[in-house]
């Protein structure tokens, strides 16, 4: 069989090939952790808290609520301890059928700052989130609106304050961190991670420049740039995107700001139950399939990278190629990797998930591509709400 010299050692072609994808696979995943995702686990951040900004413009919350009426109950009161000076909060009551209305009803005279509309059924149409959106930020009395979610509530009093910081010109949209509660068991550990390592990955590429997408529960825009770009007219018929596609369409390099301020995170509740996550994933993920190319390979590089890296590794680990090298070269992407998770967990305030980060390298090649088979072959159902 023909073999070649490099370096005084003797390979088979085969071998050489092999060798040359794991240098390809290992090389991008360094570029991925040295080069993009530090952007996040090392960023500098500015040593002055929220209260001391003087930038407080008017803020108009906007929350869209089908059926939240526990949610709304436990985290609405979070909401309206915001120290901030001018803000209202609006709640849109989208068409819901449980105590939403009387809860809101009754909140109104608490809590002057609240105002409600609603939506009401009509079995002619179907409803989406997007109407909703559309019609609590046309309800909106401020310039400034920022989007959460009913199940969602801001890590501290000073969400406002900080998340406010990033709104000036010319930023015209701020993309904050959405993160899950910590609960025990695995799933919770998989969901955050998850999470996490997703908000890495877009918040990395917001700040340098390749702003691609964000998450309804922590996102905040100019109401002009809203209807500048007609709302979701250009994918009003996809029922879901109200976020990234939204962001798909109207980010800049120069209109886009990142918070990465801890008192500018929120956190939500998870799925309870694995199916219920799945069913959830692939939703996110149909809706990634209409990102931007540039988006697309972005995003698609650094898990094929690692099924190189990965699948070339364990064949030469198998044909004993000079398994030093080979696992020697796996433990210092692993090194490099842990630094960079264990950064990014500080920075977002994320706990307990360092551990979860190698076996997270070889699940989510399974779970993605489950979720990819899921969209592929399943029936056209229309999604949850959301």
């Amino acid at each position: 069989m023909p073999h070649l010299e490099i370096f005084g050692l003797k390979l088979e072609v085969y071998e050489l090939v092999l060798v040359a994808g794991l240098l390809v696979g290992l090389l991008i995943q360094l570029y991925y952790y040295l080069l993009v995702f530090t952007r996040v686990a090392v960023r500098k951040r500015s040593s002055a808290t929220p209260v001391d900004c003087p930038v407080q413009p008017p803020v108009s919350v906007i929350i869209c609520a089908r059926n939240e009426a526990e949610n709304l109950k436990r985290f609405l009161p979070q909401i309206f301890a915001q120290e901030y000076a001018d803000y209202e909060v609006v709640v849109v009551n989208d068409c819901s059928t449980d105590d939403t209305d009387m809860l809101l009803s009754a909140m109104l005279s608490q809590y002057p700052r609240l105002r409600v509309t609603s939506i009401n059924q009509d079995a002619k149409f179907m409803y989406n989130k997007k109407l909703a959106l559309t019609v609590g930020i046309k309800s909106a009395k401020h310039d400034w609106v920022l989007l959460t979610d009913a199940d969602c509530y801001p890590e501290t009093p000073l969400w406002l304050s900080s998340m406010a910081q990033r709104f000036v010109k010319p930023t015209e949209l701020v993309i904050g961190y959405g993160g899950y509660e910590a609960a025990p068991g695995l799933l919770n550990k998989l969901v955050r991670y998850d999470t996490m390592f997703n908000a890495v990955q877009y918040l990395s590429a917001a700040i340098n420049g390749h702003p691609y997408m964000a998450v309804g529960r922590n996102l905040a825009y100019r109401r002009d740039l809203f209807f500048g770009n007609r709302g979701f007219a250009s994918h009003s018929h996809i029922l879901s995107g109200d976020d990234d596609l939204f962001v798909r369409d109207v980010a800049t390099r120069t209109n886009t700001a990142v918070s990465l301020h801890p008192d500018s995170f929120t956190r939500s509740i998870p799925r309870p139950t694995y199916r219920a996550w799945i069913k959830q994933k692939v939703r996110h993920v149909s809706t990634s399939s209409h990102y931007r190319f540039d988006a697309k390979l972005r995003i698609a590089l650094e898990p094929i990278s690692r099924l190189l890296m990965f699948g070339t590794a364990i064949t030469l680990l198998v044909l004993k190629f000079y398994p030093i090298i080979i696992v020697s070269a796996l433990i210092f992407r692993y090194i490099i990797q842990l630094l960079v998770i264990k950064g990014a967990m500080n920075r977002l305030h994320e706990r307990k998930l360092l551990l979860i980060s190698p076996l997270w390298d070889f699940y989510s090649l399974y779970l993605y591509a489950k979720v990819l088979l899921i969209n592929l072959f399943s029936s056209k159902k229309a999604p949850s709400w959301r």
